[in-house]
């Protein structure tokens, strides 16, 4: 079907919830009363989440879980939560399409709203675009720039700068959506991972190749993800690191062949004294549709096989 044509005609209704900013519960008697409109419906789209009017630089902000533009919490806005758990309870089905400019708690919906579309801060194309992917003109492919957290103490301390524990590298919980992850209406399998057991030098380039397979009914994009990690090294490194990604765009049934190539920069740790160097032991290599990073609940599609590196250590001249 082109671009943009809408499948079906629809009756569309709106339900107006005093506009994303509202940040406090909503009365008893006017749930009720957006329960009463939202059993009319086939399917509630609810579009939630955060904006630019909450969260933002020096901003006459102070509402609960913003202060000053800085959020003192990853948590969606509880009402939101009141909202959707209300409409679940009388299983309306639901669809949650999530604004946003940076990464949200959203631990109850994920586990009981049968979708989520994550769609950012949208342009004047936006809405557009939303309606694209939830009618089914568009296959998404996006994968996420960031890792989304379950909960607030799953971070270190806001005036923390210490890395441990922040962004995919370093944190070793368990996440709620990993950075790299996004969903498609195919699927995507991974096979045939192929690299070299051992390396006799570490001043030459790896190459991996893997295979990528469309299960699914429908063709679709895939952004395949290829990440290393030092399971051996005393010092301290990241517990994973994306180094190469390729999209890929293939037919329902069809499959493809990718070869990565490894440098040795790639290859290299940083040591205490801020020098890049490739040092002997084992490298882990991982490539899938999203970070190894462990989640919650999401089962995470990926081949690994390590490598081990013999030789002198090579310090990466810059």
């Amino acid at each position: 079907m082109p671009k943009g044509r809408l499948r079906y005609s629809l009756d569309w209704r709106t339900i107006y919830i005093e506009g994303v900013d509202h940040v406090d519960a909503v009365p008893e008697n006017q749930l009720k009363e957006y329960m009463r409109q939202s059993k009319e419906a086939d399917v509630v789209i609810f579009v939630g989440g955060i904006s630019p009017r909450l969260e933002g630089e020096e901003m006459p902000v102070s509402k609960d879980g913003f202060d000053g533009g800085d959020r003192t919490t990853i948590a969606l806005p509880a009402v939101q939560t009141q909202v959707m758990k209300a409409l679940a309870a009388e299983h309306i089905p639901t669809v949650f399409v999530m604004m946003t400019g940076s990464a949200l708690a959203i631990p109850w919906e994920a586990k009981n709203v049968p979708a989520i579309l994550n769609a950012w801060y949208g342009g004047q194309y936006g809405g557009e675009a939303i309606a694209d992917v939830l009618l089914g003109d568009y296959n998404p492919s996006g994968k996420l720039p960031v890792t989304f957290y379950a909960q607030d103490s799953d971070l270190p301390d806001f005036e923390s700068y210490d890395m441990q524990g922040r962004t995919y590298r370093y944190f070793n919980g368990k996440a709620l959506y990993p950075f790299g992850y996004g969903l498609s209406y195919t699927d995507f399998t991974y096979s045939s991972l192929n690299l070299p057991k051992v390396c006799h030098t570490t001043d030459k380039e790896v190459q991996v190749t893997v295979t990528v397979k469309n299960t699914g009914r429908l063709e679709g994009e895939e952004v395949v993800q290829l990440y290393i990690s030092h399971p051996d090294k005393k010092i301290l490194v990241p517990l994973t690191a994306l180094k190469g990604f390729k999209r890929v765009h293939l037919r329902s049934g069809e499959a493809q062949r990718l070869t990565f190539s490894l440098s040795p920069e790639d290859l290299s740790c940083v040591d205490e004294n801020g020098i890049r160097k490739v040092l002997p032991g084992t490298v882990r290599i991982q490539v899938g549709g999203s970070s190894p990073v462990p989640t919650l609940a999401t089962p995470l599609k990926l081949v690994e096989s390590t490598l081990k590196m013999i030789g002198n250590t090579h310090i990466i001249d810059k």
